[in-house]
């Protein structure tokens, strides 16, 4: 038999579920992680803790049943405003009062910042390596260019041939700005010049409204106490824009919203975790949709460059977001689930 008053000794917070995944004991520490008594906790169903996840939700009383063994999962906790990244350990129980042991560990800044370094690891090096193969197509790329061009000379104006060349030329103008966008950014020449996070922020809400008012209800929710910040602000435009097109787009494209709504958001942000230390104060620019959200296979890897889950995406947006954000000491992060999408670009007060 469990010794169930030793759980309230641990820091990590552990909930006991009966067979049909209703909580029946939960520890001081899963009070404190939740925000939720003891009281309010129990009878409570345990996936129903976790908001709705696509993924672990139909998975989980098939988890208390001892269908996967141990169930290991990554997952986030809504408190208040936050979100709060966190682990979760479900563990089938025999011969107990109890069908399942669920353990829930929040990550803590050392954990959230190693995989924040992690991820910027991987990402250099993909972006280094399409960098050396989009120098290497480029060249023959111009000659298919040229050489179409030059047929294009050849033939009289009314020929039909004209037509494929057109589609060559056009084709390889396309690859040849894909191609740019893979060199481009570089951290060598990045400006440091004051401006307002707001100035921004308004200039990527023009140019959403111009492209999409008419099919997305797009607003501003600004907190006016951010101070100034130093960087750069066109990389910050492009990548604020990337993000906040990207999400547009996905909410167009998908169809199934009825009323799709986009919201660009400031806060100050405390007590962060940027791309390479912790810092006390930054500023949060948060892009939020009511849209399908991220397919959760593509959790992982949402920011590696070529990755997209839209059909027509090129899988560029958000990669160059995350390294423009990042040259800056910042980061890019977001919470998806359906209904709700939240990428926040975050930017440190103090100096990088």
């Amino acid at each position: 038999m469990l010794n169930i008053e030793s759980y309230d000794l641990l820091a990590t917070a552990v909930i006991l579920l009966d067979e049909q995944g209703r909580v029946r004991y939960a520890n001081i520490s899963a009070e404190e992680l939740f925000g939720l008594s003891r009281k309010q906790l129990l009878g409570a169903f345990g996936s129903a803790l976790f908001g709705s996840d696509a993924m672990l939700e139909p998975r989980f009383l098939d988890a208390v049943h001892g269908k996967y063994g141990v169930l290991r999962r990554d997952i986030t906790i809504r408190q208040a405003e936050a979100a709060v990244p966190a682990s979760l350990v479900l563990v089938p129980l025999e011969g107990q009062p109890w069908s399942a042991l669920l353990e829930i560990r929040g990550l803590d800044q050392h954990d959230q910042l190693d995989r924040t370094l992690q991820l910027s690891k991987e990402l250099k090096v993909q972006r280094e390596s399409l960098r050396n193969l989009a120098h290497e197509v480029k060249n023959p790329l111009g000659g298919i260019r040229g050489a179409a061009q030059l047929l294009e000379a050849e033939l009289p104006p009314d020929h039909p041939l004209r037509e494929y060349t057109s589609v060559v030329i056009a084709e390889a103008d396309r690859l040849r700005g894909l191609i740019d966008r893979l060199i481009a950014p570089q951290e060598e020449g990045l400006s440091r010049l004051p401006f307002n996070i707001h100035e921004i922020c308004e200039r990527v809400y023009t140019l959403l409204r111009a492209e999409f008012s008419a099919q997305i209800d797009i607003s501003r929710d600004y907190d006016a106490s951010v101070p100034d910040l130093a960087g750069d602000p066109a990389r910050l435009v492009q990548a604020l824009l990337n993000i906040a097109r990207n999400a547009a787009q996905a909410l167009v494209e998908s169809g199934s919203v009825a009323e799709p709504r986009l919201i660009l958001r400031t806060r100050i942000g405390r007590q962060l975790v940027l791309a390479t230390r912790p810092v006390r104060m930054g500023v949060v620019v948060s892009v939020i949709d009511n849209g399908p959200g991220v397919p959760q296979d593509l959790h992982d890897k949402i920011f590696h460059p070529l990755v997209t889950g839209r059909a027509n995406g090129t899988g560029l947006g958000l990669s160059l977001a995350q390294e423009f954000v990042q040259q800056h000491g910042g980061v890019v992060e977001f919470d998806s689930r359906e209904g709700h999408t939240e990428f926040r670009m975050i930017l440190p007060l103090e100096s990088v």
